[in-house]
This record gives C-alpha cells, sequence and structure tokens, in this order.
C-alpha cells in the first residue's frame, strides 16, 4: 500500500504543482486578488489534491480489477443480452456519477436559466454513452472494426449537425468531451480489456480500447437527438 501511495502522491504533484505555481504567479504579479480568496485556492488545491490521490488508488485497487474480473466473465455466461445490459448499465452508471459531467449539467442549468435542464442533458448523455458503450461490446464480441463503428457513428453526427439547433451543438460536443472522465474511462478500459482477454483470437490492444472514442460519440449524438426534440 506504501509503495502506490508514494506513486500516486507523485502523480498527482506532478498534476497539479503547474496549476497552483501558474495562479501564484499571477496572484503576484498581474491579478491581485484578495488575500482570504486566494488563501481559499491553496486550500483547495491541498484538498483536491488529497482526495485525487485517494480516487486514483481506489481505482487502481478496487475498480480496474473488478472491472476486468467482469469483462472476463460475462462471454462465459453465454448470454449477448447480458453482455449489452452490463455494457449499458456500466456505461449510464458510471457517466451519471461523472463529476466533469456533473459540472457541465450544472453550468447548462445555470446558465440557461433553467431553460434546458440541466438533469435531462446529465441522463440523455448517460443514455448516449451507455448505447454507445454497448454497441462497442457488441463490436468486440463480432469482431467488426473500429474504423466501420466510427465511420458510422461520425457520419451520424455530421449529419445531425446540419439540423440541429444552433444552441446545443457546441453543448453536444462538450458533453462528447466530459463523458469519459477520470470515473468513466477506466471502468470502461477494463471492462473491454476483460472481455477481449477470453474471447478467441481478439487481441487486447485491437479490441481493448476505442471504447472511450465510441462512448464519447454517443453522447454527442444524445445530446444532439435532444435539441431537435426539445
Amino acid at each position: 500500500m506504501l509503495p502506490l501511495l508514494r506513486e500516486k502522491f507523485r502523480e498527482v504533484f506532478q498534476a497539479i504543482t503547474p496549476i497552483v505555481l501558474i495562479v501564484c504567479l499571477l496572484q503576484w504579479t498581474v491579478v491581485g486578488a484578495p488575500t482570504d480568496l486566494f488563501l481559499q485556492f491553496l486550500i483547495g488545491s491541498i484538498m483536491a489534491a488529497v482526495g485525487m490521490m485517494l480516487f486514483f488508488m481506489g481505482i487502481d485497487r478496487g475498480i480496474l480489477p473488478m472491472g476486468r474480473f467482469i469483462g472476463a466473465e460475462m462471454p462465459k455466461k453465454g448470454s449477448l443480452t447480458l453482455i449489452v445490459a452490463v455494457a449499458f448499465a456500466f456505461g449510464f452508471a458510471t457517466t451519471v456519477a461523472e463529476p466533469d459531467v456533473l459540472i457541465l449539467t450544472k453550468q447548462v442549468d445555470l446558465i440557461s436559466r433553467g431553460a434546458i435542464a440541466g438533469n435531462v442533458v446529465l441522463y440523455v448523455t448517460a443514455i448516449g454513452v451507455g448505447i454507445a458503450v454497448a454497441a462497442a461490446m457488441l463490436r468486440i464480441v463480432f469482431g467488426i472494426r473500429m474504423a466501420w463503428l466510427l465511420t458510422a457513428l461520425y457520419g451520424m453526427v455530421l449529419l445531425l449537425s446540419l439540423i440541429t439547433p444552433a444552441d446545443f451543438i457546441p453543448l453536444a460536443y462538450d458533453s462528447g468531451s466530459v463523458t469519459t472522465g477520470a470515473l468513466t474511462a477506466p471502468v470502461i478500459i477494463a471492462l473491454a480489456l476483460g472481455l477481449s482477454s477470453v474471447l478467441a483470437g481478439r487481441s487486447a490492444v485491437a479490441n481493448g480500447f476505442g471504447l472511450l472514442g465510441v462512448a464519447s460519440v454517443g453522447a454527442i449524438i444524445a445530446v444532439m437527438i435532444l435539441g431537435i426534440l426539445y
């Protein structure tokens, strides 16, 4: 446990230190924010660093191993419906809990003053990710090339961009970018790696990766359809 703690401390320190240094430099040279606000920033940075360190330890210790195990066990049950259902459930649940998605949807509610309901965007995005993850799992099972799936999905995005209301197009692309955050990414990748590892003739590298791109497109398509129907 101690080596893992040191490793995660080093990773978090390398990630957060540049941000802190930039803010400190701006504070002392250009911005000159009130002292209490600057102290809040420093305290918040420490709290964020501790939280990130514990979060990443939890992912390495629990989420990734369990995700791989579940992915490897599903084909043994011999049910394609089970694979689709589990993939959708994981995609939906992790997106609803994804911090980046929650921040985006709260901002949508705030900026639009309730005209675009944040909760609606949240659950529509999660449904889009869930469907996309399920489709990506089926791609692994049937051995369909990733290029074909991505071509179909991105072609749909381009077509929808022509008829989606202007207010929803940037929101849709932002929704796609925030879905594959620190919580969703490890779960989906672990699930795919576990699934591809037990299927004969499947390369873990070729089949275990690419799901995050598919998941992002699923969120974009879902929000664009929401914009058309809203």
